[in-house]
């Protein structure tokens, strides 16, 4: 699965790494170093007719159109690709409201002497991931403003991360995000990115509160080679 995330990359910087189709009007976003559910974050979609691809601050939990209010949306983070198309929550995103979430690193947990040890996930070549996802638009009937939503697919685990969690998010290569996005029914593409690496990192990371640079910051020495031994305990 996939509960926190990190948004580092700027705005720009993302646009350039994702082909975004000119360079004004992009969302104003500070660094998100402990993304977490409800917050707006960036997301990336394509124009269904011109085929142009936007950059956008989207509110993390998928809400559908057709639910009475977005109370379930911070229930509805993560879908799994298994089942996404069919599901009748997410079969209509699937069809025609897919898009791509940029993510610098993302944190999983392991359960150590009954405390949450987190783990920093990242590419091992260094460069962001992208996130496969869905996005949806839900009017309030109260004030008929539209509010976009987004969720974001996962599949089964890489076997580096099987200690961690059973799940990942599905990360594409650069080489499948145009497919992704256009074609009919991009099954195939939903499997385990391998080539990942993990370490641990402070437990601050628990706490939504805190939102800074410190926590991706590598445990001493002592501490981190202990958290990384109960990974094989």
């Amino acid at each position: 699965m996939c509960g926190r995330f990190v948004q580092l990359t700027p705005p720009a910087a993302v646009a350039a790494l994702f082909c975004i189709d000119g360079a004004t009007g992009l969302p104003n976003v500070p660094p998100r170093y402990n993304a977490a559910p409800t917050q707006d974050l960036m997301v990336i979609r394509r124009h269904p007719d011109s085929g142009a691809r936007h950059l956008d601050l989207m509110r993390w939990g998928l809400v559908p159109s057709f639910a009475p209010d977005m109370s379930g949306g911070a229930k509805l983070i993560n879908a799994r690709a298994e089942t996404a198309p069919s599901k009748p929550t997410f079969r209509a995103a699937w069809k025609a409201r897919r898009c791509i979430v940029p993510a610098d690193f993302f944190y999983e947990w392991k359960a150590v002497e009954g405390r949450r040890q987190p783990f920093l996930i990242a590419r091992a070549d260094g460069r962001p991931m992208a996130f496969a996802g869905l996005w949806e638009g839900w009017r309030d009937p109260a004030t008929g403003l539209w509010q976009r939503t987004f969720t974001i697919l996962t599949c089964a685990a890489d076997p580096a991360l099987v200690p961690l969690h059973e799940r990942m998010p599905v990360i594409l290569g650069e080489e499948d995000i145009a497919a992704f996005l256009e074609a009919p029914d991009p099954r195939d593409l939903m499997r385990p990115f391998p080539g990942l690496v993990l370490r641990p990192v402070s437990a601050r990371v628990n706490a939504v509160r805190n939102d800074d640079a410190d926590l991706l910051a590598p445990l001493p020495p002592a501490e981190a080679e202990a958290a990384l031994a109960q990974l094989s305990a």
